[in-house]
């Protein structure tokens, strides 16, 4: 397969166009990035995590019944995957209060939730901002159908991923996932599962495993990545 021209390039993976117009590339870069890009650096390493753990964890959502763009992993940065239209949507999944949750309600980080709660964010240019069912449906974002597709498959993949998780002895806190629609119309599973877009804690002592290291500047940010993909057994 050959790679092609460079279609677009974003905070953590660039994406070539091949030689077969149903499929991509995507880089995984060591950059990084939090606050909607305010704060930016780069975390040695970070693009071979990201790339081979989303690819082992895709897999297993495939296994699962949850279809996803994975194709092939071709390189220790690079993956090749299937050709989707992005819905313009970060779909995050709470299972434990943290982060910005945290400071919008009030509730001590760390909580675990009474139940899974499910959070819509536009991806545009005016900080990603929160936006429910109804305006996604009002300005075109994604249909009612393309929504209750999403929601399932969302809640399957934190059924999956959470079991897996603690069968490592890792806390699954919340996490953001992408889904982008095939040139056939069905919606899979696209983007990443890595640190960078989950939040994980050590179950016992409750350390973070993540980019929020980063972002809080808590120091031993590769190393907690790299504690990550000692326990998948990557």
């Amino acid at each position: 397969m050959k790679k092609m021209e460079q279609l677009y390039e974003g905070k953590a993976k660039k994406v070539f166009k091949t030689d077969d117009e149903n499929l991509y590339i995507v880089d995984y870069k060591d950059d990084a990035t939090a606050f909607n890009g305010l704060k930016k650096g780069q975390i040695a390493g970070k693009g071979v995590v990201n790339n081979k753990m989303s690819n082992f964890l895709m897999q297993i959502m495939e296994k699962n019944g949850i279809p996803t763009h994975f194709v092939e992993e071709i390189s220790d940065r690079e993956t090749v995957v299937k050709r989707v239209e992005i819905v313009p949507l970060e779909v995050i999944i709470r299972n434990i209060a943290a982060g910005s949750f945290s400071k919008r309600f009030g509730v001590e980080e760390g909580k675990k939730l009474n139940c899974t709660t499910l959070e819509y964010c536009l991806k545009n240019d005016l900080g990603d901002p929160m936006i429910n069912d109804y305006q996604i449906i009002a300005i075109g974002a994604a249909t009612k159908e393309d929504l209750d597709t999403i929601a399932d498959l969302t809640f399957k993949v934190n059924d999956v991923l959470k079991a897996y998780f603690e069968s490592i002895n890792i806390e699954l806190v919340d996490f953001k996932i992408e889904f982008g629609k095939t040139p056939d119309g069905q919606i899979i599973l696209a983007d990443e599962i890595s640190p960078d877009t989950c939040r994980l804690w050590d179950a016992t002592t409750h350390e973070k495993l993540d980019k929020d290291r980063f972002r809080r500047d808590m120091g031993n940010v590769e190393e907690a990545y790299a504690e990550v993909f000692k326990r998948l057994g990557l």
